[in-house]
């Protein structure tokens, strides 16, 4: 099955982090030039990134901590939260854009211009409704998430993480909501950052039961992450959902500077391939990959490009 797959690019989204912070531009120059090849024997389409208005951030944020972000993004230093995300002369910009770009990837797939589509600055997962956490200033995923309820009336979602660090943003943000069904394989959160995510967390209310937080030891491998996978399977397997959102985040791979996994890109392809397979089986293939962590460059440029390469080729 080959399949009309869509990457959100633009110039907009090169800006990141001031070097030497781990989440600089170095990382989307990198991914781009490996692109290059998928771009030219028109594998995939480009989708044009755009701004989120400030009305779509308060679909999620509160208004003082967006006009926080405003105001700080004009004086260009300080930091957003204790010490992870610091504030840069147009971070507000940037983080719209991102933020933008996950909503034009998702147009794009409800109306139709193509099956998938990827958001390389998307999956910050960490921001919450009144604070950043974790290098991420607007939590995109959380906006896409009511920009769909409200703009294409859909309910039921599916978020998947597979990013080293537990989702904290996204989970206790919809800890209680028993329409968005929450997976996420990471790391142990005894061992790395943000200390979330552990197996009694299951949901509360009318989400528990809904949420499925499986933590991995440091130095698991890909067999480790396999049997993570088949256990993920057999809960969201008889489920109905509307949308598939794949955080597909490239720190979990061997060589990752801030995480201890050894994953090969395998891992990607595989999760990428039961979550394709699921979106065509339950919503008409409506499936956003959003880029996520990773701060080995290379190591998250071949990650995602087989992320698209599974989407478009099936391969």
């Amino acid at each position: 099955m080959n399949c009309k797959v869509g990457v959100v690019l633009g110039e907009n989204l090169r800006y990141h982090f001031p070097k030497p912070h781990p989440l600089n531009e170095d990382r989307y120059k990198i991914f781009l030039e490996k692109l290059q090849e998928l771009l030219e024997n028109n594998i995939i389409v480009k989708l044009n990134a755009r701004k989120a208005t400030d009305e779509e951030i308060l679909l999620f944020h509160e208004k003082e901590y967006l006009e926080l972000v405003k105001r700080l993004s004009k004086i260009g230093s300080g930091y957003l939260d204790y010490g992870d995300t610091p504030v840069y002369p147009g971070v507000y910009e940037a983080s719209a854009y991102s933020a933008g770009s996950t909503l034009e990837a998702l147009d794009s797939i409800f109306q139709g211009k193509v099956q998938h589509a990827f958001n390389p600055t998307g999956g910050l997962h960490h921001a919450y409704r009144e604070r950043a956490s974790g290098f991420c200033v607007f939590n995109d995923i959380c906006i896409g998430i009511e920009y769909a309820r409200k703009k294409y009336n859909i309910k039921k979602i599916l978020y998947f993480d597979i990013d080293a660090h537990h989702g904290d943003g996204v989970y206790y943000s919809y800890e209680e909501d028993g329409d968005l069904y929450f997976v996420d394989i990471h790391e142990d959160g005894r061992f790395l950052f943000p200390g979330t995510g552990f197996e009694n967390e299951r949901g509360k209310e009318e989400g528990f039961g809904k949420k499925l937080n499986i933590p991995i030891k440091p130095y698991s491998g890909d067999e480790e992450f396999m049997k993570s996978l088949k256990k993920a399977e057999e809960m969201i397997l008889n489920e109905n959902y509307e949308l598939v959102i794949l955080q597909c985040g490239a720190d979990g791979l061997r060589g990752d500077p801030l995480t201890h996994l050894n994953y090969t890109p395998n891992v990607h392809k595989e999760a990428t391939k039961l979550l394709h397979k699921l979106s065509h089986e339950k919503c008409n293939g409506r499936l956003v990959a959003l880029g996520g962590g990773g701060y080995n460059y290379e190591n998250v440029a071949n990650a995602w490009i087989t992320v698209l390469k599974t989407l478009a080729l099936d391969e």
